[in-house]
C-alpha cells in the first residue's frame, strides 16, 4: 500500500526546528523586553529607551557598526575581483580554487580565532618575521583591527559565494555585444557585468554586514575582552541575569538588522542573488 504525503508535510521537521529555536526565543526575548523584570510582568518601554540613552551602548553600537562597514566592504573589494578571476579560469581549476575559498568554512571556528590570535599577538608570527627582516613589530592584537581581520577571515566566503554565483551566469553573448558596439572594458563591466551582478553584491553584502554587526566571539577572543561590540553587552547582560535589559537592547539591534535586510531585500531576491 501506497502512502500518499503531501509537499507540506515534508517541510515539517524544519517547521517544528523553526517554532522552537527561532520563533520560541524571539517571543522570549520580546517579552523580556517589554516588561519590568522577571519578576513583574508589568509593560513598559524603559529598558529599550534606557538603552537606547546609556553612553556605554552608543558607544558599542557605534564600534559595532564601523567594523562592520569596515569589514563588508573589505570583503567586497576582495571577492568581487576574485569572482571575476575564478569565472575566467578553466572547471577544473575554478572548482578547485572555489574549494579553497569554502574549506575553512568546515573547520572549527574557536581554531580559527585562535591561529588568527596567534598570528596576530604581540610575540606572535607576524612580529616574529617583521623582527627577523630588521622591521618594528606590529600592535595589532586587542585592537579594532584585529577584529576586523577575523570578520574578513571568517565572512569572506559568504561574500565571494554570491557574487561569483551570479557572474557566472551572466550571458556572455551580452558581454561580446557590447564590445561589438564599440564599447570598451571599462563601459563593458559599468554597463553590463557590474549591473547584472548587482543581485549577488547585495545578498553578499547581506550576509557579511548582519551577522557581523552583532557579533560578539571575534570581538572576545581578538579583542580581549578589551573591546565591547554590542553583542558583547548583550551576552554581558543575560550572564548577569538582566535578561530585560539585554533583550531590550537586542530588540534594538533586532530592529537594525531587520531595517537593512528590508533595504536590501527586494534587488538580493532576483534571480542568482543567492548563495547557492
Amino acid at each position: 500500500m501506497k502512502i500518499k504525503l503531501s509537499k507540506k508535510w515534508l517541510a515539517s521537521p524544519y517547521v517544528i526546528w523553526m517554532i522552537g529555536f527561532i520563533i520560541l526565543p524571539l517571543i522570549t526575548i520580546f517579552i523580556y523586553g517589554f516588561t519590568v523584570s522577571k519578576t513583574d510582568s508589568s509593560f513598559t518601554l524603559d529598558n529599550i529607551i534606557n538603552a537606547a540613552k546609556d553612553e556605554v551602548n552608543l558607544k558599542a553600537m557605534g564600534l559595532s557598526l564601523l567594523i562592520s562597514l569596515i569589514s563588508t566592504v573589505i570583503c567586497f573589494l576582495l571577492a568581487y575581483p576574485l569572482a571575476m578571476c575564478l569565472n575566467n579560469l578553466k572547471m577544473k581549476r575554478k572548482t578547485f580554487v572555489v574549494f579553497l575559498f569554502i574549506l575553512p568554512m568546515w573547520l572549527n571556528f574557536t581554531l580559527q580565532m585562535t591561529a588568527i590570535n596567534a598570528i596576530l599577538e604581540q610575540e606572535g608570527i607576524l612580529n616574529l618575521i617583521l623582527t627577523k627582516l630588521g622591521m618594528d613589530p606590529l600592535h595589532i592584537a586587542n585592537t579594532p583591527y584585529a577584529i576586523v581581520i577575523g570578520m574578513i577571515l571568517d565572512y569572506f566566503p559568504f561574500m565571494l559565494l554570491p557574487i561569483y554565483n551570479v557572474i557566472s551566469r551572466i550571458d556572455h553573448r551580452l558581454i561580446e555585444a557590447s564590445r561589438d558596439l564599440g564599447a570598451n572594458n571599462f563601459k563593458t563591466f559599468f554597463k553590463i557585468i557590474f549591473p547584472l551582478s548587482l543581485p549577488g553584491v547585495i545578498s553578499g553584502v547581506t550576509m557579511v554586514f548582519v551577522p557581523a554587526i552583532s557579533d560578539f566571539a571575534i570581538a572576545e577572543i581578538l579583542g580581549g575582552g578589551r573591546l565591547l561590540l554590542v553583542g558583547n553587552i548583550i551576552e554581558q547582560d543575560f550572564k548577569l541575569g538582566k535578561y530585560n535589559t539585554g533583550s531590550g537592547l537586542a530588540l534594538i539591534l533586532m530592529a537594525f538588522v531587520l531595517i537593512t535586510m528590508a533595504l536590501t531585500s527586494g534587488k538580493s531576491d532576483k534571480e542568482g542573488g543567492s548563495m547557492l
